[in-house]
């Protein structure tokens, strides 16, 4: 007599398809184990990287503030390459050790804008161009200062047109900054020097018309007379 057949309930059903899936996977890893392997490598080391790299640039931050907070002092003083060297006798880092040593955090990128100011304000302009090229500034204040610093240096070397593209940049971009009219004006002295006098006058003109409440304003219509001969 023939047995009647087993009724298949879903738990079997559930258990035949874990065990199916189990084979599927074991048989995957065994085929790919070494792969699986060094991905898996490669993603843990990566994580403990930027672990790592995080908690040193925070520490390198940290050890930049004090740095910097010890030279400031004698940068604002004036003692601009003695800021630039540091206070040995002291154990004051200069602001070059400060970017050579801790460049890659917030506070020592900052310690760099001021290590070209420093050396803009000492003469050597090739050194604080480089500086200044390398600087990432954050916010309007840096960004504009790093433009007028450019400017400056270009200026001081007598490439005058270098020097009013930079001065233009920034007023351009930074419109309503404070020193905006003051960078035009800057500008357009440096295009009259560079000989492009159409240039210098557009810049006047859009002083005037930009911000007329300013000195530079009430002295454009001179400097336009005079580009005008």
């Amino acid at each position: 007599m023939l047995r009647p057949k087993k009724k298949i309930s879903r738990r079997d059903l559930k258990e035949d398809a874990l065990v199916s899936t189990y084979v599927k996977l074991t048989s995957f890893y065994e085929a790919n184990k070494r792969t699986i392997s060094i991905v898996v490598t490669a993603v843990v080391v990566a994580v403990f990287a930027t672990v790592i790299f995080l908690k040193n640039r925070s520490e390198n931050n940290e050890k930049a503030i004090a740095a910097l907070g010890a030279i400031f002092e004698t940068f604002d003083a004036g003692q601009f390459q003695k800021s630039v060297d540091g206070i040995p006798e002291r154990n004051v880092q200069g602001l070059k050790a400060i970017v050579d040593n801790y460049g890659g955090s917030a506070t020592g990128e900052l310690a760099r804008f001021y290590l070209a100011s420093a050396y803009a304000q000492l003469g050597r302009y090739d050194d604080a161009l480089k500086e200044f090229e390398e600087y990432s500034p954050t916010g309007e204040l840096l960004s504009v200062s790093r433009l007028s610093g450019i400017g400056s240096c270009y200026e001081a070397k007598g490439m005058f047109k270098e020097a009013a593209a930079s001065f233009e940049k920034a007023a351009t971009q930074y419109p309503k900054d404070v020193s905006a009219a003051e960078n035009l004006n800057n500008a357009a002295r440096d295009y009259s020097q560079a000989a492009e006098k159409e240039k210098a006058i557009e810049l006047y003109k859009r002083i005037k018309k930009n911000y007329p409440a300013t000195a530079f304003a009430r002295d454009a219509d001179r400097f336009i007379a005079q580009l005008s001969v």
